[in-house]
């Protein structure tokens, strides 16, 4: 039986080895310039996730270009490659069966920056530095 942790989804112990595996061939891969095509050329991509399925058949694979710049372009061309970049990744990772890509942006980024800039806004300031306030009116 799987062990479950709620941290990482309640993803298995082996998938989240597998997915690190498979990140790390991916991102390797990336680096190195080992896909060309013109489209990934110019682009610096970062592979900060790679999640399995539980069969071990379907890997998510999570990226984000440089400055979070073309990911359009750059989605499109990792989709394109996508068959070479699963034979690599066969190559690279000792698996019964290479697993099928998916590539997606990791949006955390964004979601970080959306967050921080709503904990700038003048509401929040104001609300953070009343509940301090009150913290210090009950010491």
């Amino acid at each position: 039986m799987p062990s479950h942790n709620k941290k990482t989804g309640g993803a298995s112990q082996r998938q989240l080895r597998v997915g690190e595996l498979v990140r790390h061939a991916v991102a390797d891969l990336l680096s190195q310039g080992g896909v060309h095509d013109p489209a990934l050329e110019g682009h610096i991509i970062t592979v900060p996730e790679v999640r399995m399925a539980p069969d071990l058949k379907l890997a998510t694979v999570y990226v984000m270009p440089l400055g979070g710049r073309d990911t359009e372009i750059v989605l499109k061309a990792l989709a394109t490659n996508k068959t070479f970049i699963r034979s690599a990744v066969a190559r690279s990772v000792n698996l019964k069966f290479a697993p099928d890509l998916r590539f997606r942006i990791d949006e955390r980024f964004d979601e970080a920056e959306r967050i921080e800039k709503l904990l700038r806004t003048p509401a929040v300031q104001r609300d953070l530095q009343h509940d301090t306030e009150t913290d210090s009116d009950k010491s």
